[in-house]
């Protein structure tokens, strides 16, 4: 599943660097994550970095966009794959 940034953000400037996909950019009024480009950081780190350094816990999953961990697996190995 990718992740979201809800309206709770404060646009502190502190996920975006984090993300190690380019997932995370300026909204329109918040942060927002690309869903083609979030696999949750798995392939690089145990945990959503963003998730990590939010100061006000406002990056949950996406509901629209569920994917399991085979699936952010692929989407990371395909991310990667010029690499």
């Amino acid at each position: 599943m990718a992740l979201m940034i809800t309206d709770e953000c404060i646009n502190c400037d502190v996920c975006e660097p984090e993300c190690p996909n380019g997932a995370i950019s300026p909204g329109d009024e918040i942060y927002v994550i690309e869903p083609s480009l979030c696999t949750e950081c798995v392939g690089h780190y145990d945990t959503p970095q963003c998730v990590e350094v939010c100061p006000v816990d406002c990056i949950p999953k996406d509901p629209k966009h569920a994917e399991n961990h085979d699936e952010l697996m692929a989407k990371y190995q395909r991310l990667n794959a010029a690499d």
